[in-house]
Formats: structure tokens, sequence, C-alpha cells
């Protein structure tokens, strides 16, 4: 009996370890905790904290975790897609000392492609994976879809750009 309730409490001393780091690593606010136990049954905490989203994009991530197995009560989505916009959000500086430096191509649209691609993710995600022209509109939609501040011009630049430099020929 002494030896189960020692692995017990060597157990316990273990995860609430693992969950103090992984909180640690969070700033702090309301949501921070929800956000610590809930998000770290799947994953790290590393996608995260290299997402800058918009409230509704935040909103539509939870709900899709919710949807696999998330534990977010209905009364947390709110505070959690809070939390996360206002911790992570557009123009939230990123604190990752690794981050790649990337020099976009040259071109219109380029200045672009820099100052709304990199407000929620760091260029190297936009432009490391060539994709076929065709790819581009889905993926430029779907981002202003989830906050990147364009208007229909800027998103026809913006496709451009990427069709024309970021492509498996280029």
């Amino acid at each position: 009996m002494i030896r189960f309730s020692l692995i017990a409490t060597t157990l316990t001393l273990a995860v609430s370890a693992v969950e103090a780091q992984q909180s640690a690593t969070l700033p702090d606010g309301p949501g921070r905790e929800i956000v610590s136990v809930a998000c770290t049954q799947c994953h790290s905490l590393t996608p995260i904290v290299q997402l800058r989203m918009g409230e509704q994009g935040w909103r539509q991530a939870v709900e899709n975790m919710v949807l696999r197995g998330a534990q977010v009560g209905p009364d947390e989505i709110d505070i959690v897609s809070s939390y996360l916009a206002d911790k992570f959000g557009p123009g939230v500086p990123f604190t990752n000392q690794n981050s790649v430096e990337v020099h976009l191509k040259n071109g219109p649209g380029a200045n672009l492609v820099e100052g709304t691609c990199g407000l929620c993710h760091g260029l190297d995600r936009t432009i490391d994976v060539k994709r076929p022209p065709e790819q581009w509109p889905a993926i430029v939609h779907r981002m202003v879809e989830i906050g990147t501040p364009l208007d229909d011009d800027q998103i026809n630049q913006v496709i451009g750009y990427l069709q024309a430099n970021y492509a498996p020929n280029q």
C-alpha cells in the first residue's frame, strides 16, 4: 500500500511539473490554464505560439479542436478564443529566437506578402513549400477568411506574386 502511494505521489508530481512547464511558456491571462491543459493533450504548445490569428481564426481553430476531442466546454470557447487572439493575434511579436530570416523575391505584391503573411506566421512558412499556381488562390482566401487584412485588389496582387515566384518551376 505504501509503494502504491509513493508511485501515485511521484506520478502526480511529474504531471504537475509538466503542467507548470507548459503553463510557464504561456502569457498570463484569462484562459491560460484552459489552453495549457486542453491543447497539450494532443500536441505541444508550438503550433499555438507560432501562429498569429485574429479572434475569428482562433475561434474556428478552437471549435475544430473541440470537434476532434479537445476538452473545452461550450462556456469556455469564448474565453479561450479571446485569450489566444489577445496573446497570439496579428501583430503580437514572435519571441522565438530560432526564427528563420526570409528574403522574398522582388516583384509586385512582395510588400503585401511580407506585411500581411508575416503578421500571422513566419514568411518561411509561406514560401518553403512550392505550390502549384492553382493552389495559391484557395490558400490566400483561407487566410483572409481567418483574418488577413487584404481587400480584393490586394488579394489578387498577393495571389499573382505567389503564383509567379513560389510555384514548383520557380
